[in-house]
């Protein structure tokens, strides 16, 4: 009597499930790089904040804002560590903030995703925005450019 080995898959099997695993990964792949690029945003947006509420207590106490301009950096000495621990210097996007001030209003600007200035030189302020490239701005106590919608 002969017996037939019914053990495994057949290469049929094999190929449809090769192919429901790589449909699969087509929907997930772009969707995880999407969370990613949005936790980077989020986390930038929590920073971006931490500074300017440490410059916001530096300034109760001073009765004026950190007069600097460009980078964290400049402003990290009066901060760190009496109105802020450890100052954010960088973005999610690992590009340094850029701190600007003027009498009794502040900027912070982180530049996304692409790390440059949007427009060409000067400070946008055109409300939400859709692409994860476009600046992030902090001004005097709220976010005048901000993610809105759906980011691409």
């Amino acid at each position: 009597m002969l017996r037939k080995n019914t053990q495994g898959f057949t290469l049929i099997e094999l190929l449809i499930v090769v192919a429901i695993i790589g449909i699969i990964a087509a929907i997930a792949i772009p969707n995880l790089l999407n969370a990613i690029q949005r936790g980077k945003q989020k986390r930038t947006m929590g920073d971006m904040r931490t500074v300017a509420t440490a410059n916001e207590t530096y300034s109760i106490d001073n009765n004026a804002y950190v007069v600097q301009a460009l980078g964290v950096l400049a402003i990290q000495t009066l901060l760190e560590p009496t109105y802020v621990k450890k100052m954010p210097r960088r973005d999610g996007w690992n590009g340094e903030f850029r701190y600007e001030s003027a009498a009794q209003e502040y900027t912070i600007i982180s530049y996304g995703k692409g790390a440059a200035l949007n427009d060409g030189g000067s400070v946008a302020t055109n409300g939400g925005t859709t692409s994860f490239a476009n600046d992030l701005i902090f001004s005097t106590g709220s976010f005048v450019q901000f993610p809105d919608g759906t980011q691409r």
